[in-house]
């Protein structure tokens, strides 16, 4: 099996989807949303860091501190999460770069592999934190 979103990108999307839930009330504290979501607390943290580093979140500090989105939730996408904790989005190796491989300029595969990263991309960039939200609270 291969994971296409890893462990720790899935526990930064529950942590995202966990602040686009409190959007406008405030800052949320990591211990908060870690024990919501069911993210080991030190593993939350530096999650938080991460997403705070590219600024998909903004920080608060202080006894009423926490995080924040650094957008609306309909303006961050999937990709721009995933991409976040788990670097760019590459189906194969060879996709990487140009010179990545030396047999692309004669490969079948590359060209559906390349076309399907595509679709992948675009796929996760049209999928937002806000329709992730609404889609869990359907199911409830």
């Amino acid at each position: 099996m291969v994971d296409v979103v890893r462990r720790n990108t899935d526990y930064a999307l529950r942590l995202m989807v966990n602040l686009a839930r409190y959007h406008g009330n405030g800052p949320v504290s990591t211990r908060a949303a870690a024990k919501e979501e069911g993210v080991p607390y030190q593993l939350a943290c530096k999650l938080m860091q991460k997403l705070h580093k590219s600024k998909l979140v903004k920080s608060r500090m202080g006894p009423k501190g926490g995080f924040s989105l650094g957008r609306d939730p309909s303006q961050i996408s999937l990709r721009e999460v995933v991409e976040t904790i788990q670097g760019p989005i590459s189906i194969n190796r060879c996709l990487l770069a140009a010179d990545a491989c030396k047999r692309q300029h004669d490969c079948g595969a590359r060209t559906k592999l390349a076309e399907l990263q595509h679709y992948v991309r675009d796929f996760l960039d049209r999928i937002t934190l806000d329709e992730l939200l609404h889609n869990g609270r359907e199911k409830e």
